[in-house]
This record gives C-alpha cells, structure tokens and sequence, in this order.
C-alpha cells in the first residue's frame, strides 16, 4: 500500500462499521434532508428544538448491539445539515443542552462505545443551513435558496470557516481520542480550500495525529500525488464500486462504502424498504473482496432508539460474523478471478470462499488444483474433501482447477456459506 495511507490499516482490518445519522429531523421523521426538501425556515423548524427530548436514549444499548453485529468501529452525525449540534459547542446555543434533553449526547455515545472497544468516529457536515454566515440564496442545497428575502442577505464566509473550525477543534479536543472524522461533504465550488482545507487538516493532526479522514474534503484521493486534505480514504455512497478503488498509478485506495439500511440516513416512520441480513452480509463480503470496508447505516426515532427492523438485521449480521468473522476481519482481495458462485476474500495463505449460488454438482475452484492444503466449512470447522469427479477428466478446462463437493440440495447457510482453504505455502 502506498505509504500515505498507513494510517487507515487498522480502520481497514476492521472491515465492518455502524453509521449513525440523528438528530431534530428525526421528529418530523421524513428524513434528514426534510429542511432542504421542504424548504423549511429556521423559525418553523424550531418547533423540532423546543421539543428535542429523547427519554429512550441509551448509547450503551446502541453500542452493544453493534458489538453483537460484529461492528468494530461507528461514526455518529455531531451536526448534520441542519446545524444543530449533539454535542456541547461553545460557539452555539443551537445544541442538545438548550433543548429538553438538556446534555451533551455525544459524550455519552463516546463513552457508551469505548467502554464496549469500538472504535469512534465523529461525522460533522461542512454544511450549515442554520448559520447566518453560511450561503443561502442560489446555493444548491440551502432551504432558502430561491426565498428572494435572502437575496441580499449580508454575510461573512470567513466567519462561518471560523466557527467551523473552531467546532473541529472542540470536538477532537475534549472528547478524547478520536479515530474518525467524516465530513460531508463538498459540491460546486464549495470544495478543497473553500473550506481553508488545509489549515484544517493540519489543525487536525496537530490534536488527533493518528486520525482517519474522509476524502469529502475535496482534491483528488486517486491522483498520484493527492492534496494533503486529499483524504485517507475513498468514500463512495449507496454503491459498491465495480472493481474497487485504485489511484492513476494503479495502486490500490482504502476505500469505505456508506449504505442505508432502508431508503434514507435518518429516520423515516414510513420507510419499512429494509435490506435482508443475506444483502448486508453479501455487500459487506463484496466490500471486502475489493479491498473495501461496509459502513452500514441505523437512523434512531425521536425518542432515541434504533428501529427494531434494524436491530433485528444487525443483530442475524451479527449470527453469521460469529462464526464467520474470520473471512471478514483483516481480509482483502484475493488474486483470482472473481468466481460464478461467489466471490472470494484472503488474509496470508487462508483463501475464503463465499458461496452463494449451490448450482449442481461439486463447487469448481479455478486455478487451485494442487494448492489446496486443506478444506473446511469456516462455520462449524467440519472437513471437506477436495476431490476430481471421474467426468471431470473429460474437460481441458478443469485441468487446473479443484473441486469441492457439499452434500445436499442446499447450502449450509443461505446467507452466505462460507469454505475456507488452506494454500500450500509457495
């Protein structure tokens, strides 16, 4: 790996993580993006502050329902768009003390989820749509960005980057260490040094040296020679890439796919569209098998709790990492072909085979015929024989490859069944 990105190894063995988007709009519950879409004014969104209480909140149930979902590592929303604050700015009254919850809810998730030694990471939007200095009139995404009222609205952007800033340096100061931080996100010209990118990310590594950070800075992640606010890693939204991420040199790029669990980042009442367990673990072994990590997303209720649907789909994740965790954790892509069946995952001389499809007849592996030490079902342990069906000597094009055969019509797991195979060492 290209040592510019030496410090993401370990965020990258981890593999699997738990996004976290909450804030007011979980009220109207229509979606984080409800101001924007609705074009909702700060005063008639104030109603949603006057009313922020969410009795239920308990981050230490947050945290040990992603332990038991194999989660290493979360990222929770400290400001989203809507500029309110989770946690205790002193550059705002817009934040949880002021409203009826009346604490700092992210001291609370930063305790809850070391003490179950998963990873924190803080997600905090470079966007503001309640800050007076940040642009309205004609941007693309401001609530009020064709309200002719604003159209002449004085400003001053360097005080926002200010307050920005200043924010930054609150939260990678008095919470601790920090492992992540994930902006979001630039557009247009709001982009690279429109953010003083650079004063901030040296501002960062003068507090947090060993902090991860996303690419939603700006510059250019995959260019030979990335811009030092550039990123740590690359962080493609509601899609896997095709064949990874990889800079114009062709080195491979650490790379993060975010991924809702339903249709949206924050809560939405109506939205029942879930993913199955058999999707999340399909994407998170197809993230993997490119070199990838899945962040996957859990937007809570405006009492403060996550969806059952969500935990229900964390927690059948979670059944299956237990007992085959180690085709996930520290794995990467494996050189081979990507098989018809499945797909494959490898750390050092275990190769993993993910099966999906049963087909008829013994499991071709192409390519290893010889180099396989030993099989087992990574579930259970069990062994599995590697042998050439008598037909199989008939075809030239099985000449180099393996067989593998699994009794019964079905596959053990439905999810994803899972061999590994123990290479001879070259």
């Amino acid at each position: 790996m290209n040592p510019r990105f030496e410090r993401t190894l370990p965020l990258m063995n981890d593999r699997f993580g738990l996004f976290i988007h909450w804030g007011l709009y979980a009220i109207p519950a229509r979606g984080e993006w409800v101001r924007s879409g609705e074009r909702i004014t700060n005063e008639e969104y104030q109603t949603y502050f006057d009313e922020f209480n969410p009795v239920l909140y308990d981050p230490r149930s947050w945290a040990k329902a992603a332990k038991a979902a194999g989660q290493r590592y979360a990222v929770l929303t400290t400001k989203h768009h809507d500029g309110f604050c989770l946690f205790d700015s002193q550059l705002t009254d817009y934040k949880a003390t002021n409203t009826p919850a009346g604490r700092d809810l992210i001291r609370e998730y930063v305790d809850a989820f070391r003490e179950e030694g998963i990873k924190v990471g803080f997600y905090y939007s470079l966007i503001d749509w309640y800050h007076d200095d940040y642009p309205a009139y004609g941007d693309r995404q401001h609530p009020m960005r064709a309200n002719e009222s604003f159209k002449n609205k004085e400003m001053d952007f360097d005080r926002y980057l200010d307050y920005m800033h200043g924010q930054v340096r609150e939260l990678l100061t008095n919470y601790g260490k920090i492992d992540i931080m994930w902006f979001d996100f630039s557009y247009d010209d709001m982009t690279g040094e429109k953010w003083r990118a650079t004063e901030l990310i040296q501002m960062i590594r003068s507090l947090q040296p060993d902090i991860v950070i996303d690419n939603r800075l700006g510059g250019n992640i995959m260019a030979e020679e990335p811009e030092v606010y550039a990123g740590d890693f690359f962080s493609p939204e509601q899609i896997i890439p095709p064949e990874g991420i990889v800079n114009s040199a062709g080195e491979a790029i650490p790379w993060e796919a975010c991924i809702t669990l339903n249709d949206h980042w924050g809560y939405h009442s109506t939205d029942r569209n879930y993913k199955s367990p058999r999707q999340v673990v399909r994407a998170m072994v197809e993230c993997v098998s490119k070199n990838g990590n899945l962040l996957l997303n859990v937007g809570p209720d405006a009492k403060g709790e996550i969806p059952e649907e969500s935990l229900d789909i964390l927690a059948a994740v979670g059944k299956w990492l237990h007992r085959n965790g180690d085709s996930i954790y520290g794995c990467g892509i494996a050189e081979l072909p990507k098989p018809e069946w499945g797909r494959y995952t490898q750390r050092g001389n275990k190769l993993y085979a993910h099966v999906f499809d049963r087909g008829i007849g013994p499991i071709y592996f192409q390519g290893l015929k010889g180099r396989i030490k030993k099989a087992r079902l990574l579930s259970d342990g069990s062994e599995l024989h590697v042998q050439t069906p008598w037909m199989a000597d008939q075809y030239s094009d099985t000449e180099s490859g393996a067989f593998i055969h699994i009794a019964g019509g079905d596959l053990p797991d439905e999810l994803d069944t899972v061999i590994e195979l123990e290479l001879v060492e070259d």
